[in-house]
């Protein structure tokens, strides 16, 4: 079997439409179950590996991948030559946090860190910090070369 694909164009997700609680379950309870203590670099490079998978050509694409992936609104705050800073605020992020579970955006740091290096052809990495009095996650993109 082969490992070559065509990237997904960003259109095809005008016809997903499914509620989120399904995906949050498996995420947030399911696979720590799975994977156990290896569960947030996992989802790291599966983040990392999903945005492999689109056409993202400007910062504008992973903005409106996160929108419509549900993540939430991403908007970017700071920019130089070092770091990339993001803040991603949403109703579905607020209610990820108020939830009775453990979460996280390990996840979605992988993505925004190969979505980066993507657009900008440059070595990146990402951390997220997550601020829950005000519902906010803050995703700092480093360039590492």
């Amino acid at each position: 079997m082969s490992n070559k694909h065509q990237p997904l164009n960003l259109s095809y997700l005008e016809e997903l439409n499914t509620p989120g609680a399904g995906y949050d379950i498996l995420r947030y309870v399911s696979l720590p179950d799975l994977l156990g203590q290896d569960t947030e670099p996992i989802l790291y490079f599966m983040g990392r590996n999903l945005a492999r998978k689109f056409e993202i050509t400007t910062l504008d694409d992973i903005v409106y991948l996160f929108d419509k992936l549900g993540w939430g609104t991403l908007d970017l705050m700071k920019q130089n030559k070092k770091v990339f800073v993001f803040h991603l605020l949403s109703d579905s992020v607020v209610l990820r946090l108020n939830a009775p579970f453990n979460v996280d955006f390990r996840f979605e740091a992988g993505f925004l860190a190969e979505a980066i290096q993507q657009v900008e052809g440059i070595e990146c990495e990402c951390v997220e910090e997550i601020n829950k009095r005000i519902h906010q996650i803050e995703f700092s993109v480093f360039i590492t070369n």
